[in-house]
């Protein structure tokens, strides 16, 4: 099957500390530190949405990759923050990264996992011998109503892998990957609206931890694999408690996730959560460990990957640029008012 040949991420640099908002409505920190285990998360500037994020991760991802942009075959950008209802983002990102005209884009939708599933796409059509590689990307600048839970964590990061079939030039083989899907209302945003809507704590169990324990149980079953058989697991991150929860309820350790667990320090992207947790344990494997992912999205659905490091990781990373360095180069806090000018500057863009 296909494998990892690259793979890149962008951050804001702009943060704001769960205090800032919690102060604004009158809400005990601490608490919701604690609860959702949570410090801060990003912020887009008022120039930044959901297409420059976009290609910021899929410029990084072309010079760790080592190939020129003109290769993809494809190029899927996942997001449930699109600039615009009608307009690709994709055809922004190929441009910008000078992708040329040959070559297949579009934009993907599927709440929070729209950057796996562009994931297994391009994988089919790579194995399919359609296209030598292929981009897919998730990226976001989350909504949450302000006064609102997901407010606390709601934040804008994405990350683009580029795949194919060189084998000296995968940095990670994909063994096997598999979907668990169902008809599950549980988070949703109409046309029109600027915030989405949520069933609050109903949420959690019809929707998260059914969808993410199916997949990763289906993998398991269709694989022989077992939670002791992998180095590392990167779950979608709503938060920085669910991961924990269902990585103890499937019978992985805190160990395991802990690279991965990216929340805490940047909130949920979205479309990018579960694949920037996958980019920054990449950051720390070695040759010949697994990893496994699963993402999630509301509506819903989880993908789930089982992943196996190659030799030519450790030759590949002298063109990386790490998720943790990206985290931290030049962040700046803001305060609650300038938050809310950046979000409305995006808004309206």
């Amino acid at each position: 099957m296909a494998g990892i040949v690259g793979y890149g991420v962008h951050i804001p640099i702009y943060r704001i500390k769960v205090e800032d908002i919690a102060k604004v409505w009158s809400e005990d920190a601490e608490s919701i530190k604690k609860g959702l285990n949570i410090r801060e998360k990003s912020v887009p500037g008022k120039d930044e949405d959901a297409a420059t994020i976009a290609v910021e991760a899929a410029r990084r991802a072309i010079r760790h990759a080592g190939i020129d942009a003109t290769e993809l075959g494809a190029l899927y950008a996942g997001s449930e923050s699109h600039p615009y209802a009608v307009k690709p983002t994709a055809t922004v990102v190929s441009a910008g990264i000078e992708a040329g005209n040959k070559l297949m884009v579009a934009d993907l939708e599927f709440a929070c996992k729209a950057g796996t599933a562009g994931m297994q796409m391009i994988m089919g059509l790579i194995d399919s011998g359609m296209i030598r590689y292929g981009m897919a990307i998730g990226t976001d600048t989350s909504q949450g109503r302000p006064g609102d839970a997901l407010e606390y964590t709601a934040s804008a990061g994405g990350a683009a892998f580029i795949l194919g079939k060189d084998k000296n030039g995968i940095i990670a083989n994909v063994v096997k990957t598999v979907s668990f899907t169902s008809d599950t209302p549980d988070f949703w945003r109409r046309e029109g609206a600027s915030f989405p809507s949520h069933g609050g704590r109903f949420t959690g169990e019809p929707g998260y931890f059914r969808h993410i324990t199916g997949a990763t149980k289906l993998l398991f079953e269709e694989t022989g694999m077992k939670p002791s058989d992998f180095d590392y697991a990167v779950f979608h991150q709503p938060n920085g408690k669910f991961p924990k929860m269902v990585a103890a309820q499937l019978g992985f350790t805190e160990k395991q996730i802990e690279r991965g667990l990216m929340t805490p320090i940047i909130g949920n992207t979205y479309s990018g959560s579960s694949l920037i947790g996958l980019a920054a344990t990449l950051d720390v494997a070695k040759p010949g460990q697994k990893i496994l992912v699963t993402s999630f999205g509301s509506g819903a659905g989880s993908d789930s990957f089982a992943i196996e490091v190659t030799d030519n990781i450790d030759s590949k990373r002298k063109n990386l640029e790490k998720v943790m360095d990206i985290v931290e180069r030049h962040k700046t806090y803001i305060d609650y008012s300038a938050y809310l000018k950046n979000r409305g500057s995006i808004r309206k863009t």
